[in-house]
C-alpha cells in the first residue's frame, strides 16, 4: 500500500505537460475506484480484480480518500441530479454548465445520472442536445467530447406538468433504471428550479411517490432556489411544507453568492490571520457599506420582478448574508451547526433605523443615457404597470445591538442601472484620533478602508495614506491590492459549481438555514411595510449612482457613498 502512495508524485511527475485539468480528472477518477482507458476524462467502473483476490480485509479504505489529503479535491459519490424546470435561463446557463464543469474538473462519479423535468415533448436524446448547447455556450472549462459523451449517458428527460401524476410515476421509474444501469446507488437531489409557486406542488408530488424517501443507506436531498418566501409569513408556511417532506438537514437553500470564493475568503481573511482581528470592531471601524449594484435593467422579467424588487430579491437575502458573515463572531468550528450559530446571532441582534423614512430609501431607474445608448425607465419596460411602486434600488441603515458593534453603522444598497456591475465589502476605519500635520497636508486624504471586492474583479484592496513624494508634506489615499487572478494558477470555479458539489456531499456550509431566513424576513418586513404606506420610489437617472435621497441619507450622518 505504502508503494501506491509513494508512486503518486513519480506519476504526476510524469504528466507535467498535461493540463491541470486533466490531472485533476485522472486522479480524482482512480481516486474513486476507477480504472483509465488511456484517454483523460474518460473512465469504466472495473472491479480490481488484484484486490478482490489478495485483499480480505472488508473494512479496506482508501488512503486517497483521507479529507486531510490535500493533493485531491473533494469527490462526489455515486448520486444523480434532477433538475425541475430544466428549460429555464438559470438551468440552462448556470446549472448544466457547471454540472459539466465539475465532470470535466473529475469531480463527480463516473456513472453521474442528470434527470430533466420540464413541460416539453423531447426524448432523452432532444434534452442531451439542449444540455450540449448550453455547455458549448456557457461552459468555463474546455469542451471535451469523451467527458461528453460519458455524462450523456446517464442523461433522462421526463416531460410532464407539475401535478401531472404519470409524469412523476415515470420519474421514479427513471431513477430506479438510473440506479440500476449507472450505480448510482438512490442517492438524488432534486433541484426545484421553478418559480417559488411551485415549490409545495413539486415536494407534495415527491412525497405522495416516494422519491422523497431514500432507500437504506442512501440519501434523499432538495435544492430550493430563493426567493424564498415573499415575507415571514410565507416563508414559515414553505418551510411547514417543505419540512413535511424533507427533514430541514435535508433541505439546501440556494444563495449562489455563498458559493463565491472572495466570499468564502472574507472567513479566511478574519479567522486565519492575527492583523484584521483586533481593528475588527466598533473601537476602529466608523461604518460598514455593502453594495451590490448591477448596470442592467430588469430586461425581460417583468413577471418575476413585478411587486419583488430589489429589497426582497438583494437585502433579504444576498446583502443580510454578506452582513452576517462580516459582523459574525468566530465559529467555534468551520461547520454548518456552528456557523449557523453565529451568523444567527447578528441576524438576532440587527436593529431598524428608529425613522424609516431618514433611514431607508427606494428608487425606480428613470429613462437617460447609458454607456452611449438611450434606455428606457422602468415604468416604460415592456409589463410593467405605469402606477408599480416596486423598488428597483433601496439602501437601509442598520445597526448590530452587541459588545463587538454597537454604534457602527451598516449600510446596505443594492439597485439596477447604476454606473457599474460591482459587489463590494467596504470596512471603513475611523479617522486618525490626532493629526500632527496641517489640513492642507491632508485634504486629499479619506477614511482607512478594507474592500473586499466580491465580484467582478475578486480581491481585495487596502486603503491608507502615504506622502507625496516631494519637499512638501503632502498626504494622499493610496492602496495596496490583491487579485485572486494574479495571486493563484487556477481560475476561480463558477458558484454553482461549488454548491452542486456541496449538494452531493451533503456539505451544508455554504447554504442558509430556514431559522436564516426567517429572521431576515423579520428584518425587512417593517421596511416594506412602510415603503407601502409611505409615497412613492425616487427617481434616478439611469447610470448614475441612485437617487439623491440616498446620498443625503448619508450626509445626515456625515458620511458619503463609496464610489466603486
Amino acid at each position: 500500500m505504502s508503494e501506491g502512495i509513494e508512486g503518486i508524485p513519480q506519476t504526476a511527475e510524469q504528466e507535467t505537460k498535461g493540463t491541470k485539468e486533466d490531472k485533476e480528472a485522472r486522479a480524482a477518477q482512480e481516486a474513486a475506484g476507477v480504472e483509465q482507458t488511456g484517454v483523460s476524462g474518460t473512465a469504466e467502473a472495473v472491479p480490481s480484480a488484484d484486490r478482490a483476490d489478495t485483499d480480505t480485509d472488508t473494512d479496506f479504505i482508501n488512503p486517497l480518500r483521507d479529507p486531510q489529503d490535500r493533493r485531491l479535491p473533494r469527490i462526489a459519490g455515486p448520486s444523480g441530479l434532477v433538475i425541475f424546470g430544466v428549460t429555464g435561463d438559470l438551468s440552462r446557463k448556470k446549472l448544466m454548465p457547471a454540472v459539466y464543469d465539475l465532470a470535466n474538473r473529475g469531480l463527480l462519479p463516473p456513472g453521474f445520472s442528470l434527470v430533466g423535468f420540464a413541460r416539453r415533448d423531447w426524448e432523452d436524446q432532444d434534452f442531451a442536445q439542449v444540455v450540449h448547447d448550453a455547455v458549448r455556450e456557457h461552459a468555463r472549462t474546455p469542451f471535451r467530447e469523451e467527458v461528453w459523451q460519458q455524462l450523456a449517458e446517464g442523461m433522462r428527460f421526463i416531460p410532464g406538468d407539475f401535478d401531472d401524476d404519470t409524469a412523476f410515476k415515470q420519474l421514479r421509474s427513471a431513477v430506479e433504471e438510473l440506479d440500476a444501469s449507472r450505480g448510482t446507488s438512490g442517492n438524488y437531489a432534486f433541484y426545484l428550479s421553478v418559480p417559488p409557486k411551485f415549490f409545495p406542488k413539486v415536494v407534495q408530488q415527491l412525497k405522495k411517490h416516494k422519491l422523497a424517501d431514500a432507500p437504506e443507506g442512501s440519501w434523499r436531498r432538495a435544492v430550493i432556489e430563493k426567493p424564498f418566501g415573499h415575507d415571514l409569513r410565507s416563508a414559515e408556511e414553505l418551510n411547514r411544507i417543505v419540512h413535511e417532506v424533507f427533514d430541514p438537514e435535508q433541505v439546501f437553500r440556494i444563495d449562489h453568492y455563498l458559493g463565491k470564493e472572495t466570499v468564502q475568503n472574507l472567513l479566511a481573511l478574519r479567522f486565519a490571520n492575527q492583523m484584521f482581528e483586533p481593528i475588527w470592531n466598533r473601537s476602529f471601524v466608523d461604518h460598514v457599506q455593502i453594495t451590490m449594484a448591477e448596470d442592467i435593467g430588469i430586461g425581460g422579467r417583468a413577471g418575476y420582478y413585478d411587486g419583488i424588487g430589489a429589497a426582497r430579491d438583494v437585502i433579504q437575502n444576498h446583502l443580510l448574508q454578506l452582513m452576517a458573515l462580516t459582523a459574525m463572531e468566530e465559529p467555534a468550528a468551520f461547520d454548518a451547526a456552528s456557523l449557523l450559530t453565529e451568523k444567527l446571532k447578528v441576524l438576532k441582534a440587527v436593529r431598524l433605523p428608529q425613522d424609516l423614512g431618514q433611514g431607508t430609501v427606494r428608487g425606480q431607474y428613470a429613462a437617460a443615457w447609458q454607456g452611449g445608448t438611450k434606455v428606457r425607465g422602468y415604468l416604460e419596460e415592456d409589463g410593467i404597470d405605469q402606477s408599480s411602486t416596486t423598488d428597483t434600488y433601496a439602501a437601509v441603515r442598520l445597526q448590530v445591538d452587541n459588545r463587538r458593534w454597537a454604534g457602527v453603522p451598516f449600510y446596505l444598497r443594492t439597485g439596477k442601472r447604476l454606473g457599474r456591475r460591482v459587489t463590494e465589502i467596504a470596512v471603513v476605519f475611523q479617522r486618525a484620533p490626532h493629526s500632527p500635520f496641517d489640513s492642507t497636508a491632508t485634504e486629499e486624504l479619506g477614511s482607512n478602508a478594507i474592500v473586499i471586492r466580491v465580484q467582478p474583479d475578486e480581491g481585495m484592496t487596502v486603503r491608507f495614506g502615504s506622502k507625496v513624494p516631494g519637499t512638501s508634506m503632502e498626504i494622499r489615499d493610496v492602496t495596496m491590492d490583491f487579485a485572486y487572478g494574479e495571486s493563484f494558477t487556477e481560475s476561480s470555479p463558477e458558484a454553482y459549481e461549488r454548491l452542486i458539489l456541496d449538494v452531493l456531499l451533503g456539505d451544508a456550509n455554504l447554504f442558509p438555514r430556514h431559522q436564516e431566513v426567517e429572521e431576515s424576513w423579520k428584518i425587512l418586513d417593517p421596511i416594506e411595510q412602510y415603503w407601502a404606506t409611505h409615497g412613492r420610489p425616487a427617481q434616478y437617472a439611469s447610470g448614475s449612482w441612485g437617487p439623491e435621497e440616498a446620498d443625503e441619507m448619508l450626509a445626515r450622518d456625515g458620511r458619503s457613498w463609496r464610489r466603486p
